[in-house]
């Protein structure tokens, strides 16, 4: 990719992830399902086992539990990286936390139609202490 073309991409990618971030701070999943594909996987397996969700699984999860933001957490989120792998492939390393937990999250992002979406979400979490 251009150089150009290439700061066009992250600041896409950026973008997404801001609306990712906004999506977990305030547990909506209609700005979530604007950043996930239909298809996309939620997968975990930190404690040794596979947790692994459809977004059918996953959105309900979010729905119902107590907004970070409306418990007035502190907001963390970060980009740590954006590396592109081709012009429809990206994969985005980023640290959050929700709740009692500091997630590092995996996301590999697809460009479908002119849009970035995650399309695999694989991460890790660690109990505050």
């Amino acid at each position: 990719m251009m150089a150009g073309a290439l700061d066009k991409e992250f600041t896409a990618v950026a973008a997404v992830m801001q609306d990712y971030f906004d999506g977990l701070h305030h547990s909506d999943i209609t700005r979530l399902a604007r950043v996930f594909h239909p298809q996309a996987q939620y997968v975990c397996a930190t404690d040794g086992t596979l947790l692994y969700r459809t977004m059918e699984e996953y959105f309900p999860v979010v729905d119902a539990r107590p907004s970070p933001a409306s418990r007035n957490e502190v907001r963390t989120d970060k980009i740590l990286s954006i590396d592109f792998h081709g012009p429809v492939t990206a994969r985005v390393l980023a640290t959050c936390t929700i709740a009692e937990k500091d997630f590092i999250d995996c996301l590999t992002f697809i460009k479908l139609e002119g849009r970035w979406q995650v399309i695999s979400k694989v991460f890790h979490f660690d109990l505050k202490e």
